[in-house]
């Protein structure tokens, strides 16, 4: 059972699936949200709720996989799990590559469902946590003095105090500074701590093109 939390949306157009999957996850404590079809789906889908979604593979105007991938492209990174009538091996190979939690044959056994559902509790706790730790890290960053910026992009380079000021036209000892200040908003004190930040928020990218 669960505390209720967590939300299993489910989109498949056998109102009989649904009906009886939505039974079996209701009685196991989740919450569901079930819809006949993707498009009623995107409409409605809240992707700030925890939980997952359980998709059929084949439904009209758009399949599991291209809604799993709009998901992706619009930033939800929700954890999938798939159901197909037929067993299909090169679209389960291409559901798990884009990482899918599960790619399930119908009839789905309840213990195989619930299992996977399981699973996906857990990979959804682990997206938000570092989507939430992501995101305390760019809000210090926004923090950052434009100069800040370009000598943080500048020391995850690697480039020396001297060298960056060669680079932007001031003294050394101003350098010096804006690194000090610039560290401690970001709440690291060696660069390679630096180093790690800033790669774990893809910061790196943003730096050098900004």
């Amino acid at each position: 059972m669960t505390d209720g939390t967590f939300t299993v949306f489910l989109v498949d157009d056998d109102a009989g699936v649904l009906k009886a999957v939505s039974r079996l996850l209701r009685g196991r404590g989740y919450q569901v949200r079930p819809y006949a079809s993707p498009r009623e789906f995107l409409a409605h889908h809240d992707a700030d709720l925890p939980g997952c979604a359980v998709l059929d593979v084949a439904m009209p105007d758009l399949d599991g996989l291209a809604l799993q991938e709009t998901l992706t492209t619009g930033g939800a990174h929700r954890p999938v799990i798939f159901i197909t009538g037929k067993g299909d091996i090169p679209t389960s190979v291409r559901a798990m590559k884009a990482g899918a939690v599960d790619f399930l044959t119908k009839p789905v056994g309840d213990k195989v469902l619930l299992d996977a559902v399981s699973r996906a509790v857990h990979q959804d706790a682990l997206l938000r946590k570092v989507h939430a730790e992501v995101a305390a890290i760019r809000a210090k960053v926004e923090t950052l003095t434009p100069r800040e910026r370009e000598v943080l992009g500048h020391v995850v380079a690697g480039r020396l105090n001297k060298q960056i000021a060669g680079d932007l036209g001031t003294v050394e000892k101003t350098i010096k500074v804006h690194r000090s200040r610039m560290m401690e908003k970001l709440g690291v004190r060696t660069v390679a701590d630096l180093v790690r930040l800033a790669e774990r928020a893809d910061i790196l990218r943003e730096t050098d093109s900004s």
